[in-house]
């Protein structure tokens, strides 16, 4: 049977109604989670921990199965279509699940093979990468050695590798120093800016409220608002995004 690709204009990620338990008798880990992410977008994924942030990023890569709903990525239906689905994205997840008997050389190379990158490409993405994320010498070192921070830098290149369509990041400020921080911002602004959108899920507040276009706050597996940061800091300057957070947070 033939991939079937779906069109909404300007869509990068539709996700529909999402449902996903872990067990019969559990509750609900997501329940009744819609939104979608645009060309030219950075949308955030906020709530507590346990809120359903990361289980809604692993049903929209596909390590996840769900319940009930839909995910497209790119018009590819996540579940009918994963290959195709999975060649618009890249992920980069909270526990920087790595190999760690590569060089980072080796990682980044391996990630371009799956996502078939040609050798003159990949040399020139891997120059810019690096003018981003500047592992300079260590690249070449196994990265059983590399720290937190550094393990973070080289997932990053390479989820970007093939550059994406959508750029899929959970917690991805954690352990990077402040210049690379400040780097990755600037590259995410300017990733967007080319047409394509980026998801990503963080606790640091001052940096989704300066990042994102759009928020979907996620309350014990509820969605409960999805606000156009963009259209109330334009009307409202004085609008405080880390309060109207923490209100939320307050609600029985």
């Amino acid at each position: 049977m033939a991939e079937q690709q779906t069109s909404h204009a300007d869509e990068i990620v539709r996700v529909d109604g999402l449902y996903k338990k872990y067990s019969k008798k559990a509750d609900w880990a997501v329940e009744n989670v819609s939104f979608s992410v645009n060309q030219g977008e950075i949308v955030g994924l906020l709530g507590h921990n346990g809120a359903g942030k990361s289980t809604t990023l692993r049903c929209l890569e596909g390590m996840l199965p769900f319940d009930q709903g839909s995910i497209s990525i790119c018009g590819y239906d996540i579940v009918k279509s994963p290959l195709k689905a999975k060649a618009n994205m890249g992920f980069v997840t909270d526990d920087h699940s790595v190999f760690v008997k590569m060089t980072g050389l080796q990682y980044i190379d391996f990630m371009a093979d799956i996502y078939k990158v040609s050798s003159a490409l990949r040399k020139e993405r891997f120059a810019e990468l690096e003018s981003v994320f500047c592992l300079g010498d260590s690249v070449r070192n196994l990265i059983a050695s590399y720290s937190h921070g550094m393990r973070q830098k080289i997932c990053m290149m390479g989820s970007l590798i093939h550059m994406p369509r959508l750029w899929i990041l959970d917690e991805p400020m954690t352990g990077l120093d402040p210049r690379t921080m400040r780097a990755v911002q600037i590259f995410m602004l300017d990733y967007a800016k080319k047409g394509n959108g980026i998801l990503f899920s963080s606790h640091a507040l001052s940096t989704v409220a300066k990042l994102c276009d759009r928020v979907v706050l996620i309350r014990k597996g509820k969605q409960v608002s999805d606000i156009n940061v963009r259209e109330i800091t334009e009307k409202d300057s004085q609008f405080d995004f880390e309060e109207y957070f923490l209100n939320y947070e307050r609600q029985d």
